[in-house]
């Protein structure tokens, strides 16, 4: 009977007080059948698979805020092909459109007057919806979450240094900054920086991986080699998101000397075609931007603003280029998400590098150098005299939006990581898996976007002239499996952990995997597999895969795609 008193108590306390000081939560160990760490698309896809399957789930937020990019920005959906869409995944689009339904989410426009303008437009007659609002895609989680049975904790940092305990090859505990401590059964990897793995131990990659280690053509440096795929029937384009010819990158046009502009790489060369680096492709925040006068943040200019950050965007123009340097994809409400685009954009290219591996503090200041540089662009775009007058015309036109996030400047948290560490396990996913010369056996998701990479350095060329290097578009082969095996880690690493964001893959594979729908999918895919091997008192390596194939296709995931 007293045992169970001081149950109760510790659950009572738990409830009353989440978020408890470090004198406080060191008395208490939150022992759950499944732990989540990081709220992004699929650590809330995972958390609710997991509590569908009868779990005791927490998910650990680092934030205040859920969603990663799906909440933070990137409300046009990368896709593909949406039949391969399934599970959570596609059930979160649905309640998009249900969302959009009703006129009362129809503030800043009509419904009426609404034009998809996305990249992945919703046609007539389709049971979802693909492009939102990111306050639209909090209110659908939200929806989602609480039928429920998910404790959803905020602003918990994992203690990267000495915060995992493993007994064997079992995550015990993992404990936070605050020393809120966290034990379960099983553990998810949710977050796109891949922390929780790392700090359990696991065999991780950062960089891009030379074609020669896993037989492909379009990883490493790709300053010349664009044009080479393993199909003569996929299409490519390697020379997007390029600076027109005859931008001179040195501080005096002509005079080497001078030293190079800011943001080219040391010594301006981009090293040997095909050969790995350890170049992360390039990040950015994907805008949230409105024109309605009543909602319009205009841009300003940043306090410590530096004019020669933006030289290559005024020779670009003054070289011949014509156009405005962003995606300005609409979404409902006279809002945009807006990327990057053309040579000198919103990727703020070869400034990343050391994000992956970085401190939490070390982390906070990249990004927060990433807005500058983005809020600098935005009105050097807008208001600067060396750009030409339409085109200040229209950028000027638009702001940030008042009623999205929590800054009072309109702008985001969430960066664009489009890509941090990579899992290295038994199964590697390849160029090969993409363009279908291997075929995973043992499935839990589908890709199916094109193999893409932002540009990762920035150059001087054979002739001298400013260039970008590491875009890949590589498109035009079918959907394709996912391995279970590679969200697992190798058997002799951890038994208990899957990781349904930082797969298993080489730099261009991710390229292609790392989308938002296929987040949500891998995520609860990952909570299926956690909550079969709770079942049947087995490590993740050993679950049946069968019986995992059959739950996940009951729960309408798609695991294999015929074209018609």
């Amino acid at each position: 009977m007293k045992k169970n008193i001081l149950i109760l108590t510790a659950i009572l306390f738990q409830f009353l007080f989440p978020y408890n000081s470090q004198s406080n939560t060191n008395q208490i160990i939150n022992q759950y059948d499944i732990v989540i760490y990081g709220g992004t698309s699929a650590g809330i896809a995972a958390a609710i698979q997991a509590s569908r399957m009868g779990n005791s789930v927490v998910l650990i937020e680092l934030t205040n805020r859920i969603g990663g990019l799906t909440t933070g920005g990137l409300g046009q959906t990368d896709i593909g092909n949406k039949m391969v869409i399934g599970g959570i995944s596609r059930e979160f689009y649905q309640r998009i459109k249900a969302y959009y339904e009703n006129p009362d989410n129809w503030k800043w426009q009509q419904k009426s007057e609404y034009r998809d303008g996305g990249q992945t437009r919703t046609e007539e007659g389709e049971d979802a919806m693909w492009t939102f609002e990111p306050s639209a895609a909090i209110a659908v989680y939200k929806t989602m979450m609480d039928k429920e049975n998910i404790t959803l904790v905020y602003n918990q940092r994992l203690n990267r240094e000495t915060g995992v305990q493993m007994q064997d090859r079992s995550i015990v505990e993992i404990e936070m900054e605050s020393g809120q401590k966290y034990s379960g059964k099983m553990f998810i990897d949710a977050t796109y920086e891949g922390d929780l793995m790392a700090a359990a131990g696991l065999t991780y990659t950062v960089g891009r991986e030379s074609n020669s280690e896993y037989g492909e053509t379009l990883n490493g440096v790709q300053a010349n080699r664009i044009g080479m795929t393993l199909r003569r029937t996929v299409s490519i384009n390697g020379y997007n998101h390029n600076f027109v010819d005859g931008v001179d990158p040195y501080i005096t046009k002509g005079d080497p000397s001078s030293g190079l502009l800011p943001f080219i790489t040391e010594g301006g060369r981009p090293g040997i075609d095909g050969i790995g680096d350890k170049g992360v492709q390039a990040y950015c925040f994907r805008m949230t931007l409105t024109d309605h006068p009543d909602n319009r943040i205009p841009f300003e200019k940043p306090v410590d603003y530096n004019e020669q950050e933006y030289e290559l965007l005024f020779r670009n123009y003054e070289a011949g280029y014509n156009g405005i340097p962003w995606i300005n994809s609409g979404m409902p409400n006279r809002k945009t998400d807006t990327n990057n685009r053309d040579g000198f954009s919103t990727d703020f290219i070869g400034q990343n590098y050391d994000y992956p591996e970085a401190s939490y503090e070390e982390r906070e200041k990249i990004i927060e150098r990433h807005r500058k540089y983005q809020q600098g662009l935005m009105w050097s775009l807008a208001y600067h005299p060396r750009i030409p007058e339409h085109i200040k015309k229209e950028v000027s036109r638009w702001g940030t939006c008042k009623d999205e996030y929590e800054r009072e400047d309109g702008w985001q948290q969430q960066l664009y990581i489009r890509e941090a560490r990579r899992m290295i396990s038994d199964y590697v996913m390849t160029q090969q898996n993409c363009e279908g010369f291997e075929v995973a056996e043992d499935p839990v998701g589908m890709a199916a976007y094109g193999m893409d990479s932002h540009n990762v350095q920035r150059y001087v060329d054979a002739n001298g002239y400013v260039k970008n290097e590491g875009n890949v578009e590589a498109h035009g082969f079918p959907p394709y499996p996912i391995s279970y095996r590679s969200i697992v880690p190798k058997n002799e690493e951890c038994s208990n952990l899957l990781i349904p964001v930082c797969v298993s893959s080489t730099h261009i594979a991710f390229g292609s995997i790392r989308m938002e729908p296929v987040f949500m999918v891998l995520g609860q895919s990952a909570a299926t597999a956690a909550s079969i091997a709770i079942e049947n008192e087995t490590d993740v390596q050993s679950v049946n895969y069968n019986t995992l194939k059959t739950r996940l296709l009951n729960d309408k995931q798609v695991l294999d795609f015929q074209p018609e």
